[in-house]
């Protein structure tokens, strides 16, 4: 039996949440346990007691714009893969997002089931490699800290 993947949506058009999580339905292979959130104060609220495998946001919410959605998440969950979807086809955007920690910027309008699950599971996978490059540093500093003290 496979465990369903805890995601948080972060959307507040509610239409595009149900078209999502149908796309997300749509994985033969996969299954999903989605808390769905329409503002940021609700995601940030979810993330203080709840643990997910990956986030995709929408940068248009009604009580934050933007990239400031993206660090408010990032500030609440450090080590969360985020998939950021929108509206706005624009690649000065993209690159933004991704520069801040984004794993995937996708335009709700492109999306397919198929794209949408990759996305999210190449996110999962490059979330955990960082995770463990960070630990990876983290031990060779200790290492060289320890080696420094011999000398």
């Amino acid at each position: 039996m496979v465990m369903p993947t805890p995601l948080l949506l972060l959307e507040d058009n509610t239409a595009d949440a149900h078209l999502l999580t149908e796309m997300l339905a749509e994985a033969d292979d996969q299954q999903w346990q989605i808390t769905h959130a329409k503002r940021l104060s609700a995601a940030l609220e979810y993330l203080t007691y709840t643990s997910f495998d990956v986030a995709l946001l929408g940068l248009s919410l009604p009580d934050s714009q933007g990239l400031d959605v993206l660090k408010q998440i990032q500030l609440a969950a450090p080590d969360l893969p985020i998939v950021v979807l929108t509206d706005v086809d624009d690649r000065q955007l993209a690159l933004q997002v991704v520069a801040q920690g984004a794993q995937d910027y996708l335009v709700k309008g492109q999306i397919t089931a198929d794209l949408l699950v990759r996305a999210i599971r190449y996110g999962i996978g490059r979330g955990k490699i960082l995770k463990q490059l960070q630990a990876e540093v983290l031990e060779r500093q200790r290492s060289e800290q320890a080696l420094r003290l011999i000398v």
